[in-house]
């Protein structure tokens, strides 16, 4: 055992470039013996625990408080603050209805966010793993198992089959040592360790002599010395990137944000103005007459600030949140699913997310042709001998197989597989085409090394087996059999004979030359190809050299292996393009690989060879994928053309993905990141949304990720595309309308007092009258922008929500034509209500047949600016089409009609009611008369729409004219 105490790793050479000698003596360790027990403790108390930095959390109070951060919350309160000081000046009786209404909506909105957020906590909580929870080492001379997080650098580390990779290791003594690597370097199939050195400047995914953390041991066992711990391994470095990494204001966030400003400013600024040229007007600059300035100060702020846009908003996100919880995307936060639904690019990783994650057998060949597995799987037995070649290759090459599947679905997603992926293959293709294994026992195995690339097994048979459709083809049937499996191009050369039309032939130089070219042809497909070659066995094969045993071989086939795209992912991504989203797959796996499943996923278009004898290369066309290395050759400039034109990026590290996903967003993108690796978390975390897998997703990318698939589902990201388009259409539709309506009441107020002498609202002493009282404001943004609005918010989503290209980041939310229609739509309703008080008040422009007193006036404005709200809404459905049109697919929107119309007749005939709103009973033809003036909103609006229709179809008219003159 070794003492360190002076032990400095600081370590200029990479580990993997180094010498086995030189790592041990470096790390100051004995490998037969490891460190002890006081060794071990001085390690730890030096390099700290084998644990990644834990996230900070957040408390519960902080995390409740952080919902108030929210321009449009700040003015709420300023209302607030407003309306307890007028309410005091008053004298502080009664209640202040105003403060508390509005206080209610600001703590509802509160709760709705903190609410959600723990929901989407408690169900990141319930999908996290537990990682290398234990570790098997050699300590004092000793094998002990005990916990991963007690590993210290120079630990001799023993790993086995089934086991997670605790700590960095480099490799000491390998046997039959695979390790799946997907997530951590994002490639599909088990690596192969050995112990020997390393090219310094070999990526992660070709440093074959160690073995890292987190990664798990699919075959084999292997003995290593830890190198680096906790923050100090891949994964750690990566957990250090994200940690550098912030994220940002979603689009929505920040829109939603500059509205709570602009409406701030406006708001200051009219109340400042109005109240202003009240006191300048009035000649009274008593007490009372301060109160009511101050009184319409707040009556404008009132009027100017849709109290319900937050806790609106955070409903109509909350309720999209959960409808896509139904459909296995949890999301972390509420305005995630609408950046969603902007997203112009989709990056998503390739194992896992795009592809089944399972090494499937796509193709199987003999020297007399090859079959796809799915068209083999639909030809029944009555096809006879052809069938059977094939359905040998399968047969025998799960014989010789050490692989397990103990899944009973093997047509499902989740097959379990115990072992080397690429061999459960084999077992896989033969349950999935209803092929029974006979019943055999393994007398002796020439087991699978590098070296060798090749696996044999002597097994005896129950049944008699038999390579030729019947005895007389020179093969008697036999139970005592050599099947070897291994790389095509060793295999071969230890063959004398190939199995052709149900009979034994020898092998002749055109087989080879047959051969050599099926396995090329595969391999051109990105296949990884085993072959399968057996004879009947000898007595000598029982206990006689390796050498002779795999010997005399006879090829039977050879099959193509790949990691297959989801079936769902396909139309997935077709999907996407047709609304204008671009899938870009970024992967550590191989650039051949990658290029193929890209290819069949239409990712990319696959590209057509040209003749080299009546076609010249296209030296403009962009290649169809890059790899890490070809990255870091470019400059900036070249870097930035490449992320513009390339969809395909392959072993490429988390620092590619990292800059990858910035260039995008800074060419103007709204990026989704999709991935399951820990080397994906760096990207997640910097993507507009990281979507991160719920299956076989890491801790480290659940945590960074805003949006989490518990189905590993590549189609339900674009679900989820689907449902945040629809949010964000009803999110502009009920804006639309709360803006409108809240224009309608800012405009009935600032009108008022402009016009306050033409319109009779200014008395003989300079007494200014308001048209509305602030708590009747209050009252219309609570009955009109609350449940209306929210019902606005469940709208069906269009059909064709897909078809339209995504919102570019440049363009608002409120546009220049929403803004127009909100100040069209204001000002109907404002003279509306203006004429309502005016043809009911003695005094100004119009005296109606019944002229009544204030309150009666008052109450008629106040009844017909409500109902225009609730005719607004029918309005706001669509900006361009008919407000009849569907008018009866959304019943919550009629329930909610329904009821703000109920409770306002409530407040105009309940006594209650009548005092605390201000507020008398009107009589039938003074309803007529309210109803009439309101409708007007609909009426005006519905010919507006017309207009605009005609406006389209002209433009679109004029411009199928010039395309053709053009093309003539």
């Amino acid at each position: 055992m070794a003492d360190s105490t002076n032990l400095q790793i600081d370590h200029s050479t990479p580990w993997h470039a180094t010498s086995v000698e030189t790592v041990i003596g470096e790390l100051a360790v004995v490998p037969d013996a490891g460190l002890s027990a006081s060794e071990v403790a001085t390690r730890r108390e030096r390099w700290g625990e084998n644990k990644l930095r834990a996230a900070k959390t957040v408390p519960a109070w902080q995390r409740f408080l952080r919902q108030f951060a929210d321009p449009l919350i700040y003015l709420l309160i300023a209302a607030v603050i407003i309306s307890l000081i007028a309410w005091i000046i008053e004298g502080a009786t009664g209640i202040p209805i105003d403060s508390v209404v509005i206080i209610a909506i600001i703590v509802l909105n509160a709760i709705i966010g903190f609410v959600q957020e723990e929901r989407a906590s408690k169900a990141v909580a319930a999908l996290q793993d537990m990682t290398a929870p234990t570790a098997k080492v050699i300590r004092a001379g000793q094998r002990h198992e005990v916990p991963s997080a007690s590993l210290v650098p120079g630990d001799i580390v023993l790993l086995e089959e089934g086991d997670t990779v605790p700590a960095d290791a480099r490799l000491l003594s390998a046997t039959n040592l695979l390790v799946g690597e997907s997530s951590l370097t994002g490639e599909s199939v088990p690596v192969e360790k050995v112990a020997g050195e390393v090219e310094a400047d070999a990526p992660l995914a070709e440093r074959t002599n160690m073995v890292f953390a987190s990664t798990a041991v699919a075959q084999g066992v292997g003995r290593a010395v830890v190198c680096a711990t906790g923050m100090r391994t891949e994964v750690g470095r990566i957990a250090e990137l994200l940690d550098s990494t912030s994220s940002e204001p979603t689009p929505l966030e920040r829109e939603i944000a500059g509205v709570g400003k602009a409406l701030t400013v406006l708001v200051i600024i009219v109340a400042l103005v109005v109240m202003a040229t009240v006191y300048f007007i009035t000649p009274d600059h008593s007490a009372a007459s301060l109160i009511t300035i101050l009184l319409l100060g707040v009556s404008l702020a009132v009027a100017a600030v849709p109290e319900g846009l937050p806790a609106i908003l955070s409903m109509v996100l909350a309720l999209g949140v959960q409808r896509m919880a139904g459909h296995n995307a949890i999301v972390k936060r509420l305005n995630s699913v609408e950046t969603l639904g902007s997203a112009t690019v989709i990056c998503s990783d390739k194992t896992g997310t795009l592809t089944r994650n399972e090494m499937t057998i796509e193709e199987v060949a003999t020297v007399d042709g090859s079959l796809a597995l799915s068209t083999l799987e639909q030809l029944d037995d009555e096809v006879g001998g052809d069938v059977d070649e094939y359905r040998k290759v399968l047969v025998l090459g799960s014989i010789a197989n050490n692989a397990e599947v103990r899944s009973s679905d093997v047509t499902s997603d989740r097959a379990e597989i115990i072992g080397d992926p690429t061999e459960a293959a084999f077992h896989l293709a033969d349950r999935r085409l209803g092929l029974a294994l006979p019943e055999f026992d393994r007398v002796r195995e020439v087991p699978f090394s590098s070296a060798r690339k090749r696996m044999t097994v002597v097994v005896r048979t129950r049944k008699e087996l038999a390579l030729v459709d019947d005895a007389s083809g020179g093969n008697d049937p036999s139970y005592e059999w050599v099947i070897a499996k291994g790389a095509p191009d060793v295999l071969i050369e230890r063959c004398t004979r190939v199995r052709t039309n149900g009979s034994i032939m020898p092998l002749t130089d055109e087989h080879r030359e047959q051969i050599a070219e099926q396995v090329e042809h595969l391999s051109a497909l990105a296949y990884r190809t085993l072959a399968v070659a057996a004879r009947p066995a000898q007595a000598a094969d029982l206990d006689g050299d390796d050498e002779q045993v795999e010997s005399d071989l006879i090829w039977v086939g050879v099959v193509g292996i790949v990691d297959p795209p989801r079936a769902e992912a396909g139309e997935a991504v077709a999907e996407a393009h047709a609304a204008g989203i671009r899938v870009v797959m970024i992967t550590g796996d191989h650039p051949t690989t990658a290029t193929r499943i890209a290819t069949d996923l239409g990712i990319i278009e696959p590209i057509t060879v040209p003749d080299p004898a009546t076609a010249t290369a296209d030296l403009t066309r962009p290649p169809l994928a890059l790899t890490g290395r070809e990255l870091d050759a470019l400059n900036a400039d070249q870097f930035a053309e490449a992320v513009r034109t390339v969809s395909v990026f392959a072993r490429v590290a988390p620092e590619h993905k990292l800059r990858i996903v910035e260039t995008l967003r800074e060419q103007r993108n709204i990026v989704s990141m999709t991935g399951d690796g820990v080397n994906d978390a760096p990207a997640l975390k910097t993507a507009d949304i990281g979507v991160a897998m719920g299956i076989t997703g890491t801790q480290v990318t659940r945590e960074a990720a805003d949006m989490i698939l518990a189905d590993d589902n590549f189609a339900t990201i674009v679900s989820a595309v689907r449902e945040g388009r629809g949010i964000f259409a009803n999110i502009r539709k009920f804006l639309r309308y709360l803006l409108s309506s809240n224009m309608g009441e800012v405009l009935t107020m600032l009108l008022g007092v402009a016009l306050g002498t033409v319109l009779g609202l200014r008395l003989e002493d300079g007494t200014v009258i308001l048209p509305l009282l602030a708590t009747q404001i209050l009252w219309i943004n609570l009955l009109t922008d609350s449940l209306p609005a929210l019902s606005l918010g469940v709208d069906p989503v269009p059909r064709d929500v897909m078809s339209a290209k995504p919102r570019r980041l440049t363009d608002r939310v409120i546009n220049g034509e929403m803004w127009s229609t909100i100040v069209f739509v204001g000002v109907v309703m404002a003279v509306a209500t203006l004429l309502a008080f005016d043809w009911f008040y003695p005094g100004g422009l119009l005296d109606g047949p019944h002229t009544t007193d204030e309150a009666h006036a008052r109450t008629a404005a106040f009844t017909v600016l409500v109902f225009a709200q609730l005719f607004n809404v029918l309005n706001c459905r669509s900006e361009l089409d008919s407000a009849f049109v569907g008018i009866a697919h959304n019943r919550w929107l009629w329930g909610a009609v329904a009821l703000s119309i109920l409770l306002q007749v409530l407040v105009i005939y309940v006594p209650v009611l009548n005092h605390a709103f201000g507020t008398v009973p009107l009589d039938l033809e003074q309803w007529l008369i309210a109803i009439v003036l309101a409708s007007s909103v609909l009426w005006l609006d519905e010919l507006r729409k017309i207009w605009l229709r005609a406006r389209a179809r002209k433009q679109v008219a004029t411009a199928s004219a010039t395309h053709v003159a053009t093309n003539e």
